[in-house]
C-alpha cells in the first residue's frame, strides 16, 4: 500500500503537468473576432495614440487625420500607406491576421524629427482569457480533489480526536 505522501505528490505532478499543458499547448478555439476602430491624430513629430492593440483576426479601422502639416501612415508588415492633408481624414481597413508587433510610421517628410514619427501596432494571440478560465477551474478541480482526497474524513476509517 502505498504512502499517502506518495499519493499527494503524484496529484500534485498531474496538476502540475495540465497546467503546463493548458499554458504551452496551442488552442483550437479563438474568441470570436471584432471590428476595432481607432482614430489616430498625427502631428509633429508623434502619433496620437501611439500604440493600438487588437487580437488577431480582428478588422481594424484607423482613421488617420492631421493637425498641423501633411502626415502619413505606413503599416510594416502589412504593406498599408496612406496620406492625409491638414483638416482631412483617410481611412485604412484590414483584417490583423499576423500575430505580433508592427510598427506605423509617417511615410511624408513632415519635418526634422520625421524619422521619430512611430507607433506601434500589437496584435495578440487571441487565447489569453481561454486560459486563463481553463486555468481557474484547474485550480478548482485540484482543490476540491485534495481536499476530497486528504483532509475530509473517509467512510470506514478511524480519524484521530
Amino acid at each position: 500500500m502505498r504512502s499517502p505522501a506518495f499519493a499527494q505528490n503524484l496529484l500534485l505532478l498531474i496538476f502540475v503537468t495540465l497546467g503546463l499543458a493548458i499554458l504551452v499547448i496551442p488552442w483550437p478555439f479563438r474568441l470570436t473576432p471584432t471590428t476595432r476602430h481607432f482614430s489616430v491624430d498625427g502631428r509633429q513629430f508623434a502619433y496620437e495614440p501611439g500604440i493600438l492593440q487588437v487580437n488577431q483576426g480582428d478588422t481594424v479601422i484607423i482613421s488617420l487625420t492631421a493637425s498641423d502639416v501633411v502626415h502619413g501612415l505606413y503599416l510594416d508588415g502589412y504593406g498599408l500607406e496612406t496620406r492625409v492633408e491638414p483638416g482631412q481624414s483617410q481611412t485604412i481597413r484590414f483584417v490583423a491576421d499576423k500575430p505580433g508587433k508592427f510598427r506605423y510610421r509617417c511615410s511624408v517628410s513632415c519635418g526634422t524629427l520625421h524619422p521619430f514619427m512611430i507607433g506601434e501596432l500589437i496584435v495578440g494571440p487571441n487565447t489569453a482569457f481561454g486560459r486563463a478560465v481553463a486555468l481557474l477551474a484547474l485550480v478548482v478541480v485540484g482543490v476540491l480533489t485534495y481536499l476530497w482526497r486528504f483532509l475530509l474524513p473517509q467512510p470506514g476509517k478511524a480519524t484521530l480526536s
